[in-house]
């Protein structure tokens, strides 16, 4: 059966024979991204402030859509290794149903909420009025992306990672293609700017979500879904969020350290809060391979959490942390060396002035943030061992205070005494702490049940 690779094959192809199409997946939406931004800084720098004040909110999207899809892949991965077919086919189920309440109050928090949030900013008006408009599409009909993560969620917690793949794949080419047509008015389409940006990564998640959908319930056959007798089971939910709301709170408070952040730099200038944006768009490309590794191991590390086998669970994170380290370590050197042309894609070049200020404020941001980048990896293969054995709260933890306890009170005492230079010193402080705290986390949590799993001490522990 295709689950049981999880619990036989060797540890480093597969490994990577699941985590590559993750990792190209998540290069490509990186892509994406960046392309996206590139176009709407072609169209205007107020257009990309205003995306940039929406992106806080578009990050709350894929928190609650990630957090509750890895709740949902842990489960699903940990009932398989239980060899419980039944509660494994009750969890898939539970997750597209949750996603599709998710969908719903993003529908009612984007076009309600939308002008609350931009307008707290007291950006000018032009950038507000763009920003709502971006964020009543791309925030408000976030209904098919929530479903289509959760699709790719599902589907990696059995092993299959091509599909997922082709979700991404699918998703990121598309909003490439409508990208410049729909914002510039090119062909049959009219000119809709910031508009047009979001329309088109909405129809691009639109095709993604289509082929998760084929995915699950007509592709696998690992999972027997049958949503028209589907009933809902609470302990199945408290399972779901045992993992999954740690991860949500974890990845919402990256949306809470971007605004907060934001706040901070937009005393200094529009053009510091636009620095910080740029770099969330180039980091992606250093971090979505580490993500998309992440995705690969997380379900043969809860499989063989749940079948006891501490000899893979502790292989399998040997080579993520090993492989997550050589990517951020080339991230780092990346950021290093060629910071200008990365920022040169995201100014307009026939604003002499803005691309000035955009460099002078930007090299010395990237330069310093991507100090954080090798200790990054530990931190995010150390959440995947806490998520992959039920662990979530621990991961929260170190969220919050990477996130929250350190980087934002250290941003701003670094902008008060020292100046806009010293504030992304905040990110490297933030990440030593993070690394230290995530380790003492992992050894209690050895110490107590990890080292003694799958042994007669575990029992007589238990």
């Amino acid at each position: 059966m295709e689950e049981n690779k999880m619990g036989t094959a060797r540890m480093g192809p597969l490994i990577f024979s699941m985590a590559l199409p993750a990792m190209l997946s998540m290069i490509i939406n990186a892509l994406y991204n960046i392309v996206d931004s590139i176009f709407v800084a072609q169209y205007s720098q107020s257009a990309l402030a205003a995306v940039s004040l929406v992106f806080p909110l578009q990050t709350l999207v894929v928190a609650i859509g990630v957090g509750t899809g890895v709740g949902v892949n842990s489960l699903i991965s940990r009932r398989l290794g239980e060899k419980r077919q039944l509660h494994a086919d009750s969890a898939a189920e539970h997750g597209i149903a949750l996603s599709v309440i998710g969908g719903i109050v993003f529908l009612v928090l984007g076009f309600g909420l939308s002008g609350v949030f931009v307008n707290a900013f007291g950006a000018s008006e032009d950038v507000s009025v763009q920003a709502v408009q971006y964020s009543h599409i791309a925030v408000g009909l976030s209904i098919f992306v929530m479903i289509s993560m959760m699709c790719e969620k599902v589907q990696q917690s059995t092993g299959n990672m091509i599909i997922p793949m082709l979700q991404g794949l699918t998703g990121a080419i598309v909003n490439i293609i409508l990208d410049p047509l729909m914002i510039f008015g090119i062909g049959p389409f009219p000119e809709m700017g910031v508009s047009g940006a979001a329309l088109a990564t909405v129809i691009g998640q639109i095709c993604g979500m289509l082929i998760g959908l084929w995915g699950v319930f007509k592709h696998q056959k690992v999972l027997r879904l049958n949503m028209r007798k589907f009933k809902w089971r609470l302990q199945t939910v408290k399972d779901i969020y045992r993992v999954g709301l740690p991860g949500i709170v974890m990845q919402s408070i990256t949306s809470v350290m971007t605004a907060g952040m934001n706040g901070i730099l937009i005393g200094f200038s529009q053009t510091a809060v636009n620095v910080l944006a740029v770099y969330f768009k180039l980091q992606t490309f250093v971090f979505m391979p580490v993500f998309g590794l992440n995705q690969g191991a997380l379900p043969v590390m809860g499989y063989n959490y749940g079948a006891r086998n501490k000899k893979r669970l502790f292989g399998a994170y040997r080579i993520a942390l090993g492989t997550a380290v050589a990517i951020m370590l080339l991230g780092f050197v990346l950021f290093q060396l060629i910071p200008e042309p990365m920022l040169m894609m995201f100014v307009d070049r026939t604003d002499a002035a803005a691309t000035q200020e955009m460099l002078t404020v930007g090299v010395p941001a990237l330069k310093t943030i991507s100090l954080s980048f090798v200790g990054a990896a530990f931190g995010i293969i150390n959440s995947t061992v806490f998520q992959a054995t039920a662990r979530g709260m621990n991961s929260l933890i170190v969220s919050v205070c990477r996130q929250l306890v350190i980087i934002l009170p250290a941003a701003w005492v670094l902008g008060r005494f020292v100046g806009l230079s010293a504030i992304w010193y905040s990110f490297p402080i933030a990440e030593i702490a993070s690394f230290l705290i995530s380790y003492l986390l992992l050894w209690r949590e050895y110490q107590t049940e990890l080292k003694y799993l799958g042994s007669g001490q575990e029992e007589a522990k238990a």
